[in-house]
C-alpha cells in the first residue's frame, strides 16, 4: 500500500474513533451536566442561539421571554451562613429594576432539592440601584437544587410574567429521599392536612385541601399571598413548575376561612407530581407536601409529552 494509502486509512480510523466517543459520551453524561456547565453564561453569552423548546412548561430554563436568570451566588456548602443572590437581566444585559406585584409579592423565590426535598418559598428584597435581588440563606442539607424566580416585568413593551429556573450545587454528605408512593395527606406542626381530586393530564380540575388541628376542621386560615392558602406543583423527574390558581376573590384584612381551600391545576402530562401548601394560622406560615399521580387525558398524554390523535 502507498504512503498515500496508508495515511488515508489512518485518518479514516481517527474520525470514526472520534465519532464513537462522541456517541458514547452522549449516552452517559447526563443532561443536567451539560446544563449545569453553561449556567454560568448570561443572555449576551448566548447571543442569538435559540432557548429549547419546553412547550407550555414553566421553570424548565433560564431565559423566557427576552428575560435571564443571572449566576445564583449562595452559600456552597451546608451550615455556611451567607447570602443568596440573584438578578433578573433583559436583552441588552441590563438587571430589572421595576416589577409587577403578583400575589402581594414582586418576586417569588421557590427553592427545592432535585428529589423535591427541602422545599422554601420565600420572598427576597431587591436593590433598586443595582437590581439584585438578595435575602439571607443557609442550606440545610447537600445535594443539587432548582431555584425558581416567579416574576412579571413592569416595563414599556413586557411581554408578560416568567418563571425562570437554575441549579445550585450544595456540598456535604447527601441522603437523598425517594418518592415511592402517592401521599394525599400529610402532618405538619399539629395541622392534619388532605387533599382530595384528581389530576387529569391536559384537562383543567379541582383540587380540595381540608386542615384539620386534633381532629377538628380548622376555620381561622388566614390570608397569605393573596389566599387562604398558595400551592406549588412540580412535576417529578424534572421539576417543571405548574401554576395552581386557589379559588374564590382575593381574601379582605382580617378575613379567616377554613377548613377546605380549592384549587384549579391542570397537569400538562401524566405522571407523579410534588405538591406543597402553604397555608396561615395565628400568623404563622406551615407547608403541607402532597405526591399526587395525573392520568392520561383523553388523548393519551404521557409522561414524556407526546399527545394521541385526540389532543390540540
Amino acid at each position: 500500500m502507498t504512503t498515500a494509502g496508508r495515511l488515508a486509512l489512518y485518518a479514516a480510523g481517527l474520525a470514526m474513533a472520534f465519532l464513537g466517543a462522541y456517541g458514547i459520551a452522549a449516552a452517559v453524561v447526563p443532561g443536567d451536566m451539560v446544563t449545569n456547565r453553561t449556567e454560568g453564561t448570561t443572555m449576551e453569552d448566548h447571543g442569538s442561539r435559540p432557548e429549547l423548546p419546553t412547550g407550555a412548561l414553566s421553570g424548565l430554563s433560564l431565559s423566557a421571554h427576552g428575560y435571564a436568570l443571572s449566576p445564583v451566588t449562595a452559600p456552597v456548602q451546608v451550615g455556611e451562613p451567607g447570602e443568596l443572590s440573584f438578578s433578573i437581566i433583559d436583552e441588552d444585559g441590563n438587571a430589572l429594576v421595576a416589577f409587577e406585584t403578583s400575589h402581594e409579592k414582586a418576586l417569588h423565590l421557590i427553592v427545592v432539592r432535585s428529589d423535591g426535598a427541602e422545599y422554601r418559598h420565600v420572598h427576597p428584597v431587591l436593590d433598586a440601584t443595582t437590581g439584585r435581588w438578595s435575602i439571607p440563606w443557609e442550606w440545610n442539607e447537600a445535594g443539587t437544587y432548582r431555584v425558581y424566580a416567579d416574576f412579571a416585568p413592569s416595563a414599556p413593551g413586557d411581554r408578560g410574567a416568567a418563571t425562570l429556573s437554575r441549579t445550585v450545587h450544595v456540598a456535604g454528605e447527601l441522603e437523598p429521599v425517594h418518592v415511592d408512593a402517592v401521599a394525599t395527606t400529610d402532618e405538619v406542626d399539629g395541622f392534619q392536612v388532605s387533599v382530595d381530586g384528581r389530576l387529569i393530564a391536559g384537562a383543567a380540575g379541582e383540587l380540595t385541601v381540608t386542615v384539620r388541628r386534633n381532629g377538628e376542621p380548622v376555620t381561622e386560615l388566614q390570608p397569605y399571598l393573596g389566599a387562604f392558602g398558595h400551592l406549588v406543583a412540580l412535576r417529578d423527574g424534572d421539576l417543571a413548575y405548574l401554576h395552581v390558581h386557589a379559588h374564590g376573590d382575593e381574601p379582605r384584612e382580617g378575613e379567616t376561612s377554613g377548613p377546605e381551600i380549592t384549587f384549579s391545576a391542570e397537569a400538562p402530562t401524566a405522571g407523579r407530581y410534588l405538591l406543597y401548601l402553604d397555608f396561615q394560622v395565628d400568623g404563622q406560615v406551615h407547608t403541607a407536601r402532597f405526591v399526587l399521580d395525573a392520568a392520561p387525558g383523553h388523548g393519551g398524554s404521557d409522561p414524556h409529552g407526546r399527545h394521541g390523535s385526540g389532543d390540540h
